[in-house]
Parts: C-alpha cells; sequence; structure tokens
C-alpha cells in the first residue's frame, strides 16, 4: 500500500519548545502505519530546520538535534511541488510530501506563519489556515471579533511598549481589579500574572513584555474555565465539553501540563442544556475567526450562567494530559482515529 508521507513540524522558536516535543511524540507515535508514513521535520530553538532520521525517543528528551542522522532541510516554496529539500553535503535530495502536520506551539509557529509557507508551497495543511491561525493567536483581534460575532468577551485594554505608567494605571482602574495582564501574541500562559491591585501592575506588564511587543489588560471572569474541541471545514465534529477544576489561583503552565493540583472533568459536570450551549457557542466562535482542520475553543462559565470567551488554540497540546484529545476521546473519537481524520480532512481538494 502506498502509504502518505506526513511532515510532522516540531520545536520552533518558542517558550513552548519543550511542549511541542511532547506533542509531536504523540502524533508520531499516534499515526496509522498503515495509512501513513511521518516525516519528522525539527526546528531548533534558534530556527534552523533538519530532517530527522533517528529514534523518535530523541525527540522527546531533546536530543534529536545532537544526532547524526540530522540532516539540513527546508519546504520547497515551488508551487505543486510538494517536497522537503534535504541539504546533504553530496548535494541536494527531494522526499515527496503529500500533507504538512505543525505541531508547533505558540509564537512563530501557531500563528499564521509556518502556516503560510504551507500555503504558498501548495501543501496541504493539517490545521487551521494563515489567517485563522494569525487571528486566534492575536487575544485582542480574537475579542474583538468574538464581540462581533455576539459572544460575550472580558472588558480589556491595549497596551504597547513604551506606554507610560499613568495610562498604563488609568486603564488597569477602568477595566477594575482583578485582572490579567496578558502578552497579546503568546501560549500556554506565558507571562501571564493575575494583578489583585495597582501595586503589581507594572512589574506584571514588564514580564509580559518579554513576550511580545503589545500586552492586554483583562478583567479576570468568575466562573469555571470550559473547553470544547471543534474539528472540520463545513461538517463540524464537537467533542465532549470540559470543565477545569482549580484548587487555586489560574490555569498557567505548570498545572497545564503536570496538574499539580488541578483536574479536568470531561466530560464537564454541565446539564445537559448548558453543555449543548457550550458547544454551539464553540462553533460560532470557531466559524467567526475563520477556523479549519482543528481548533480547541476555551470559554469562561460564570455563576449566573453566561457564556464568556477566553480564547481559540488553533494547535492545542497533544500530550498524555491535554485536552483536545480528551475530548475527543470522551465522544468516541480515540486518537489514532482522530489524527486520521485531521490528516484525511486537509487532503480533501
Amino acid at each position: 500500500m502506498n502509504r502518505k508521507a506526513i511532515a510532522v513540524l516540531f520545536g520552533g522558536c518558542s517558550p513552548e519548545y519543550p511542549v511541542s516535543l511532547e506533542s509531536a511524540c504523540a502524533v508520531i507515535g499516534g499515526m496509522d502505519r498503515k495509512k501513513y508514513r511521518p516525516v519528522p521535520v525539527g526546528i531548533t530553538r534558534t530556527g534552523k530546520w533538519f530532517f530527522f532520521g533517528g529514534a523518535y525517543e530523541k525527540i522527546r528528551d531533546d536530543t534529536w538535534h545532537q544526532a547524526e542522522d540530522c540532516v539540513p532541510a527546508l519546504l520547497s516554496p515551488n508551487r505543486g511541488d510538494k517536497r522537503l529539500l534535504l541539504l546533504r553535503e553530496t548535494g541536494v535530495e527531494s522526499m515527496g510530501l503529500d500533507a504538512v502536520f505543525p505541531v508547533l506551539h505558540g509564537q512563530n509557529g501557531e500563528d499564521g506563519t509556518v502556516q503560510g509557507l504551507a500555503e504558498l508551497a501548495g501543501i496541504p495543511l493539517v490545521g487551521c489556515g494563515t489567517l485563522a491561525s494569525a487571528l486566534c493567536m492575536d487575544k485582542d483581534r480574537a475579542h474583538r471579533l468574538a464581540a462581533a460575532a455576539g459572544v460575550s468577551v472580558p472588558r480589556s485594554a491595549l497596551i504597547e511598549a513604551g506606554t507610560g505608567r499613568e495610562k498604563m494605571e488609568a486603564l488597569a482602574a477602568e477595566i477594575g481589579y482583578p485582572l490579567f495582564v496578558k502578552p497579546v501574541r503568546a501560549g500556554s500562559s506565558f507571562g501571564v500574572t493575575r494583578v489583585p491591585g495597582a501595586a503589581r501592575l507594572r512589574a506584571a506588564v514588564e514580564l509580559a513584555l518579554q513576550y511580545d511587543r503589545q500586552v492586554i489588560l483583562e478583567k479576570a471572569v468568575e466562573g469555571v474555565e470550559v473547553g470544547c474541541a471543534v474539528m472540520g471545514k463545513h461538517c463540524l465534529t464537537v467533542g465532549e465539553v470540559d470543565e477545569i477544576e482549580l484548587s487555586g489561583g489560574f490555569f498557567d503552565f505548570v498545572e497545564k501540563y503536570t496538574l499539580k493540583t488541578s483536574a479536568i472533568h470531561v466530560p464537564a459536570r454541565l446539564s445537559s442544556q448548558k453543555a449543548e450551549e457550550v458547544k454551539e457557542t464553540a462553533k460560532c466562535l470557531y466559524r467567526a475567526l475563520g477556523c479549519s482542520g482543528f481548533a480547541r475553543v476555551d470559554l469562561f462559565l460564570t455563576p449566573q450562567g453566561r457564556l464568556v470567551f477566553n480564547e481559540i488554540n488553533t494547535i492545542p497540546g497533544f500530550t498524555e494530559h491535554s485536552r483536545f484529545p480528551g475530548m475527543m476521546k470522551a465522544a468516541g473519537l480515540p486518537f489514532g482515529e482522530l489524527l486520521s481524520r485531521m490528516i484525511e480532512e486537509a487532503m480533501e481538494p
């Protein structure tokens, strides 16, 4: 049987590099080998691309780029080639590709950059396209589009690097404490701080500016975080709704990938009517931001029963603790079948 060659992009110039390695191992290991041949393409923290032909365990422990079986590589930008070019010392070799599956989290991977490269090259892309990826990565613009679609959003304000202290404090006071300070374009809660009052505002903004040149001040929403996995282009499939139970603080990077003091309930502890409302709201947002392929839509559910938009992750995690595959599994779609569905839909004309 002629197996489809799927380039799995992992690593990347992002603080979320380690998460990408874990997710990539899960994706590579979960692919149906009767249908697909994974082509691992690693991107170092400094942005160098390599075809990796070694043991997949080296990806997980981050020794893949030290292996002798790493070959400098790049995607051919010629539309229609659909090839990975291997830059060997003896000359250039090429490897045909049927699709590109970016498993890159955060900046320089989830933000439309890699998606644009794949689309320019005419290679089928697993996941959201360039525009949706860029919009969902930008918290300010995503919130504006969500509001335009009729979904409630938290009160917020955008500030730039160099904004004066007085203006910053005035905007925060207008929003009201407690609030969250977040980099506009970053994931996995990097650079995010919950600020209870004005005394901690400046330090929180300085931290967020380490990850992006723009920062959003966002009113803290009382309630629980719920999520919904969505996949598809025209006919959408949704997973079971999940719910994050926190013992304190917020769902930061440590909690997302270790669950030390938090728990994820799948399905969420909601009435069937409220769960259906979450699913319909998730589909509305997925379409409003132009998503296709797959994404995870995160919302807040207030004590009054109101749904408030949080964010959309266009390349959610695929680790053992990750929510997206867990929601789809609870809906009757196990991980291997999920990957096959995503890949096949990407290759549809």
